[in-house]
């Protein structure tokens, strides 16, 4: 199996298919790298595309301390892998967890990043919402230590946002559900307490999110009620950024409307990689 090595030691299995300007795809906490499976066949065609799976998640290192599951380290994990398959810069597609890994990589490396996908991003988001969804991930990662996957599962892969996912296509909900209830519940706990309950709120980077640059698609499901405001801020406070929402869809937006997830990153690669995804003009914006 391939691996790469982090700054502190730690493995992280990676797939790499395919030829031509690469793309990073960055999984959600729910998932691991295999999860991108959807979109690997379909963009290999065109692109490099490397999935890897986070810390935490195996065949990945499963560290045993919880200073190693601080946001920071999954930050640089992103860069960790580039810097292993010796690529300069990357288009970044990330859900979830993997979004913002995804934009904080782009903040403190701005010359890594091709461009950014961030779908399903911010959960935790609002000031109103902060406090009971920090207290809400610890306790959910005690729950997940103290009984196992088959918790795991029911908690995180029951959460409001995958029910559309369920209601949808129950058959591939199953395949992701089952998926899931496998992930090592060790590893799981911990990324819930630190980095789930300790990543600070995106509304702390508004500065440095009106500084960045990078040509910026921002997905999310319009049933997806924990990251719609958070991706208003993001499209109001990056400058080159797009939205699009999904109708009737939820969080796991690459298994849920693959079709219509590949397609619009697809699209919107063409567009950045033509020169053709600049800054909003000032003269658009309503004063």
């Amino acid at each position: 199996m391939p691996y790469a090595t982090t700054g502190d030691g730690i493995r992280l299995h990676y797939e790499d298919a395919g030829h031509g300007s690469p793309i990073l795809f960055v999984h959600e906490f729910a998932a691991d790298g295999a999860s991108w499976e959807p979109q690997m066949r379909y963009f290999s065609r065109g692109h490099r595309c490397i999935a890897y799976s986070a810390r935490g998640n195996t065949p990945s290192d499963i560290p045993d301390n919880d200073a190693a599951y601080d946001w920071k380290h999954f930050r640089d994990d992103t860069l960790a892998v580039l810097d292993h398959l010796q690529i300069r810069a990357a288009h970044f597609v990330g859900l979830s967890m993997g979004a913002y890994s995804s934009l904080q990589a782009a903040i403190t490396a701005p010359e890594r990043v091709l461009s950014l996908t961030l779908a399903g991003a911010g959960s935790g988001f609002e000031a109103s919402r902060l406090k009971d969804f920090r207290y809400q991930c610890k306790t959910d990662a005690d729950r997940f230590a103290r009984e196992g996957g088959t918790t795991l599962a029911q908690v995180a892969g029951m959460t409001p946002g995958r029910i559309p996912f369920l209601v949808k296509d129950p058959r591939g909900f199953r395949e992701f559900y089952d998926a899931l209830a496998r992930h090592d519940v060790a590893g799981s706990a911990f990324t819930m307490r630190n980095f789930q309950g300790g990543r600070p709120s995106l509304s702390e980077f508004a500065t440095q999110l009106k500084q960045l640059t990078s040509p910026t698609l921002i997905i999310v499901g319009d049933e997806d009620d924990a990251c719609i405001e958070s991706s208003l801020f993001l499209k109001q406070h990056i400058a080159a950024s797009g939205l699009s929402m999904f109708p009737k869809t939820g969080h796991v937006l690459n298994h849920e409307e693959p079709a219509l997830f590949n397609d619009t990153v697809a699209r919107f690669l063409a567009l950045v990689e033509a020169g053709r995804w600049g800054p909003r003009d000032p003269r658009s914006v309503r004063t």
